[in-house]
């Protein structure tokens, strides 16, 4: 048998029976013609990941032809020795069968693929596997005992975490096996399987979801998300349906933990950054913007990791009536679930030991002031196509909560008060304070604190106007719930208004710019639908009179914006073929309120300061006539408090079609990595173990031993 060289030196080095053994196979050669137990100590042998798949990927038809017997029988020994009960085979099994897994994938996604027409197996469809390599018709009997034996191992009581981590690590592999999940007919085994409740028991476990709470809830939503518009998938039944409370409270616990880290590792770089004002901090400052660039692709990479478990935080407000209702009422598990960063798979096991460092005292709302504090960190991100992608998925979950009769009475208690530091863009024309803690508050103040952020910071010449489209979305709704149930919170209603202003003149002003891209209209009638809503309803949920006095000054403060906002409107309305004349009509019929309001308080304000024979009047002097002379009549408009209620079709399911590829690309990277790397402090065990697994003395020392040339 040949050996290799030594780098450097001119001695062979041995090669690995294991080696030699996969070479055997892929050669078509028969290597238990003098061994009986040969699969039985084969597997005792620690597998070398990187050659097998080597070997795999570089056998051509015709080396495959030859071979085919071996490798499918190599594939079915590993599946059968799952049920062996040897924890060191198992664990050598286990990894041999993501190789298998893994090459069968990438061989079905190689650009020559299809080449062969002569191959009815080939092609890059689903089932198709080019002729190089196993064909998923040839192993169907195989994987369904896989899926079988995966299940046991999952659902029984083994004291090792290895196996069960193992184990849900090829789910992961086979789940995420093409980048389109729809393509992928693999997962029809673990359906068949019906792995849903294995899923929610160890979710249920705090031991169990403390190791692999995050493997659990990324499998579930990419399974969630198989056909999921088809009407075929039973995971998103059940996930609907899901009524478990120690379930949805291990869910939530797992989403909430990834996300508390990430604003503690957010608040740590913070603590990091120069305070000082000397010349020495200037310069660092100056050589340390050269790396911006670098330090802003890490940061992306990292919200964009982020993206499973908040896919799996949509899925389960969007699909589970219960998952709010039911976190409410479950107190906290002290134990936190398993970390998991999805793009850094280098970075050590970080302590989650300390990671509540939330003010919260129920989970229910742990999780959501995990979520809006990770918001605003996302929030400041405006360059990165990544970040963005984040924040919408960020306000697509903030309009299904918002949209929650629960979740909204419970942000809206005011018993339930939370201390939340939501983060703040540094921008030219305002100065930040330092970080602080802001007051205990009720979470739909933080909420609108939140939304009125985002208002300010992303009026950019790139304008996101989807995501205000969102943003101004969710705070409709969280106003028509105060007024339905009549709800009043001590809110500063003055900075909404204020920021919601600034909005409208920015599309003033950019107007030429934005036309050409976007549909401004539809989004300044949302705005100045909110501003109906508090002129017309404002009296049942406003908190105290003063509020309504402060509304009129503000719209007669700024009346200079309404009435260039008329102006612009009136243009675009009398345009026989403009695009957005229907829109542009809608608003001019909104603003009727607004101006008539601010026509006559301009004339009450102009007769008073002429019979004062005053010039400049003061704040609290035109406070004063507003409250004098509120004798004026307004339209009753229609629908205010009426929305169209989200709906995940047609207008995002290509969104979450290209998010889905995301997730399906970083977690089949590092679930494939972390699988190689498992043997990496298990040597000593498997070491150990093999003392007692083989049949026979001999076996032990054969592990990790080098074949030496015949």
């Amino acid at each position: 048998m040949a050996s290799r060289k030594r780098s450097g030196s001119g001695t062979k080095r041995p090669k690995e029976k294991v080696v030699h053994i996969y070479e055997l196979l892929c050669r078509g050669e028969d290597p238990r013609r003098q061994n009986a137990q040969f699969w039985e100590e084969f597997f005792l042998l620690q597998p070398n990941m990187d050659t097998l798949e080597c070997e795999l990927y570089k056998l051509a038809p015709e080396q495959y032809s030859c071979a085919k017997h071996n490798i499918q029988q190599f594939f079915s020994e590993c599946i059968n020795i799952l049920s062996t009960g040897s924890p060191k085979r198992i664990h050598n099994a286990l990894q041999t069968i993501g190789v298998f897994i893994h090459v069968l994938f990438r061989k079905l996604a190689m650009p020559s693929a299809g080449g062969n027409g002569s191959d009815t197996n080939s092609g890059v469809g689903p089932g198709c596997i080019p002729a190089s390599f196993i064909t998923i018709s040839e192993i169907v009997d195989d994987m369904r005992e896989l899926m079988k034996q995966l299940y046991e191992i999952l659902s029984s009581n083994i004291p090792s975490d290895r196996p069960k981590d193992l184990c849900l690590k090829i789910l992961l592999i086979i789940a995420t096996g093409m980048d389109n999940v729809n393509e992928n007919c693999l997962i029809e085994f673990i359906i068949g399987q019906n792995m849903f409740e294995v899923f929610k028991n160890m979710l249920s476990d705090s031991s169990l979801r403390n190791l692999h709470g995050h493997d659990v809830v990324t499998l579930l939503t990419i399974l969630v998300n198989y056909r999921k518009h088809e009407g075929s998938n039973p995971f998103v039944v059940e996930l609907s349906l899901l009524a478990d409370e120690f379930a949805l409270n291990g869910y939530g616990q797992v989403i909430s933990c990834v996300l508390t880290m990430f604003c503690k590792q957010h608040l740590l770089s913070l603590t990091e950054l120069p305070t000082s004002s000397s010349w020495f901090s200037s310069l660092s400052s100056i050589v340390g913007n050269m790396f911006i660039s670098d330090d802003l692709c890490y940061r992306s990479q990292q919200i964009r990791a982020n993206n499973a478990l908040l896919l799996a935080l949509y899925e389960a407000i969007h699909l589970n009536r219960n998952f709010i209702t039911t976190l409410a009422h479950t107190q906290a598990d002290s134990t936190p679930p398993s970390p998991c960063n999805t793009l850094n798979i280098n970075d050590g096991t970080p302590d989650l030991s300390a990671a509540a460092i939330l003010d919260a005292s129920q989970y229910s709302t742990n999780l959501f002031v995990a979520l809006f504090q990770y918001c605003s960190i996302v929030m400041q991100d405006h360059k990165s196509e990544l970040s963005a992608i984040n924040l919408k998925l960020c306000l697509l979950i903030l309009t299904c909560i918002a949209e929650d009769q629960y979740a909204n009475s419970m942000m809206h208690d005011n018993n339930l008060t939370f201390k939340v530091s939501l983060h703040r863009a540094h921008m030219r024309h305002r100065k930040l304070t330092s970080e602080k803690v802001s007051k205990p508050q009720p979470l739909a103040t933080t909420l609108l604190d939140l939304l009125v952020e985002f208002i300010v910071s992303h009026l950019l010449k790139k304008f996101p106007i989807e995501l205000y489209l969102l943003c101004i979305g969710i705070i409709h709704r969280v106003i028509i719930y105060q007024k339905r149930c009549r709800v009043r919170i001590a809110y500063h209603w003055k900075e909404l208004w204020t920021a919601m202003i600034s909005l409208l003149k920015f599309l003033i002003y950019q107007e030429q710019n934005l036309m050409k891209r976007c549909n401004i209209f539809e989004l300044a009638l949302q705005v100045i639908n909110i501003f109906n809503l508090f002129i017309t309803y404002g009296d049942t949920f406003l908190a105290t009179t003063n509020s309504y006095d402060e509304l009129y000054y503000e719209l007669n403060r700024e009346e200079k914006v309404f009435c260039e906002l008329h102006a612009m409107v009136l243009r675009y309305a009398s345009i026989q073929d403009c695009d957005y004349k229907d829109d542009s009509i809608r608003l001019l019929h909104a603003l009727s309120n607004i101006l008539a309001i601010i026509k006559h308080f301009q004339m009450k304000i102009k007769e008073w300061l002429a019979s004062q024979s005053l010039s400049t009047p003061t704040e609290q002097q035109i406070l004063e006539q507003i409250q004098k002379n509120y004798d004026l009549t307004l339209k009753l408009q229609d629908s205010l408090d009426q929305y169209e209620r989200y709906s995940e079709r047609p207008k995002h399911e290509f969104f979450f079609a290209n998010l889905m590829k995301e997730v399906m690309v970083d977690t089949r990277k590092t679930v494939y990595y972390l699988v190689k790397e498992s043997n990496k402090g298990t040597f000593v065990e498997c070491l150990c173990g093999a003392m007692t697994d083989g049949p026979s003395t001999t076996d032990g020392p054969e592990v990790g031993m080098t074949h030496s040339p015949s």
